[in-house]
C-alpha cells in the first residue's frame, strides 16, 4: 500500500534567486509531500546545470549591474528572471507515471491560460507558447524517489533589459557545454483581453493544481525551513564554486590591445582551474612569458585570484608597458 501523500502549495517569502534555488533543493531533500513551489526573483540569470556559466554572460555587465548568477539542479539553457516572471516548481514523489514528460506538469498552466481565452500549446522538447512565441521554459530532473519539474512563465517580463547581460562574447569561447539558443518571446500581458494581475494569475494557476491534486493545502515556510534553505544557499548557491567552477572544460581565447602592443592569452580550463595557458603578441619583454604561463596555471579562472597572482608578478619585464587591468582584460 502506497502512503497517499498531500500536495503542499508554498509561495516563497524572498525575491532573491539563490534563495529561490536552494529552496528547491532544500523542499527535495526534506519534504516528504508533494510539493507545488512558485517564486519570483528580481533580476537574475539562471544558469543550466551543464553549461559553462562564462560562455552564458557578459560578465562585465552583470558585475556593474550586481546581478546574481545561479546554477540550477535543472539542465537545459541560461534564463534570466525578473518579478514579472513567474517561476512554478513541482518537486514530485516519483509514481510511475512520470513518463509523460513535460505535459503533466505544464498542463495546469495551459488550463489557466485557457480560462483567460488564451490558446497556449507544449512545443518542441519543453517550450510553452503562444501564436508560436515562447512564454515560458521547462526543465526537469528525475530522480531515484523524486522529479524535480519547473518552468518560468514570462507573465510582465521587460524581457529586453537584461538582454546585454546574456551577450558573452562567442569569440572567446570554444566549449562542448550545451549553449542557450535564443527563441521569440512573449509575455502573457499582450495576450489578454482584460488586465488581470500576477497575483490573480498566480491564483488561476493555484486553482488548477487543486483540480489535479484535490487534497492540496498551503504551507507557509517555518523558521527551521528558512534557516535550513539560507544554510544551502550559503555554502552552495552564493558560492563560485557552484555557480561558475562547476562549468564543464572549455578553451578560451581573448586578444588585448595596449601600449605594449597585441597580447593573445589561450586558457584551457577544467573545473575551474586553468590547466593550460599560452601567451603570444607583438610585444617586447626581458622575460619569457612561458614564466608566468606556469605562475597562472592551477588557479581558478576567476578574477580574483589571478589579480592577486599578478600583483606579484613583474609584468613590464614580461610585456612592457601593461597595467594588471589590461592583462585580467585578456584572462577572463
Amino acid at each position: 500500500e502506497k502512503k497517499k501523500y498531500l500536495m503542499l502549495f508554498i509561495n516563497s517569502p524572498s525575491h532573491y534567486a539563490p534563495f529561490n534555488i536552494a529552496c528547491e533543493e532544500y523542499i527535495l531533500n526534506n519534504f516528504p509531500e508533494d510539493v507545488f513551489l512558485l517564486y519570483r526573483n528580481d533580476a537574475s540569470i539562471i544558469v543550466g546545470r551543464h553549461q559553462n556559466t562564462l560562455a552564458e554572460i557578459n560578465l562585465d555587465y552583470v558585475k556593474e549591474h550586481n546581478i546574481p548568477v545561479v546554477r540550477r539542479l535543472t539542465g537545459g539553457g541560461t534564463v534570466f528572471h525578473d518579478l514579472g516572471n513567474l517561476n512554478y516548481c513541482f518537486l514530485m514523489n516519483r509514481t510511475g507515471d512520470e513518463d509523460r514528460g513535460f505535459a503533466k506538469y505544464t498542463a495546469p498552466i495551459l488550463a489557466a491560460l485557457k480560462d483567460l481565452g488564451i490558446e497556449a500549446k507544449l512545443e518542441g522538447r519543453n517550450d510553452l507558447t503562444i501564436k508560436g512565441m515562447k512564454f515560458s521554459g521547462n526543465a526537469r530532473a528525475v530522480y531515484p524517489n523524486k522529479i524535480h519539474q519547473h518552468g518560468t512563465i514570462l507573465f510582465s517580463s521587460k524581457i529586453t533589459d537584461l538582454s546585454a547581460a546574456l551577450k558573452a562574447n562567442p569569440l572567446k569561447f570554444k566549449d562542448k557545454a550545451v549553449h542557450s539558443v535564443a527563441a521569440r518571446v512573449t509575455n502573457i500581458s499582450e495576450h489578454l483581453t482584460k488586465p488581470i494581475s500576477l497575483e490573480e494569475f498566480i491564483q488561476l494557476i493555484q486553482k488548477e493544481v487543486l483540480k489535479l491534486y484535490p487534497d492540496a493545502r498551503e504551507y507557509h515556510l517555518t523558521e527551521d525551513d528558512e534557516k535550513g534553505i539560507n544554510t544551502l544557499m550559503k555554502s552552495k548557491y552564493e558560492t563560485w564554486e557552484w555557480n561558475f567552477g562547476h562549468s564543464p572544460a572549455y578553451n578560451h581565447k581573448q586578444s588585448i590591445r595596449c601600449s605594449a602592443g597585441t597580447i593573445e592569452f589561450h586558457i584551457d580550463v577544467h573545473k575551474g582551474k586553468i590547466t593550460g595557458l599560452r601567451i603570444y603578441g607583438d610585444f617586447f619583454g626581458e622575460r619569457d612569458p612561458s614564466e608566468l604561463e606556469s605562475a597562472l596555471t592551477g588557479l581558478p579562472h576567476r578574477s580574483e585570484e589571478l589579480r592577486k597572482a599578478l600583483e606579484s608578478l613583474p609584468l613590464n619585464e614580461f610585456f612592457g608597458e601593461v597595467t594588471i587591468e589590461d592583462i585580467l582584460a585578456g584572462l577572463i
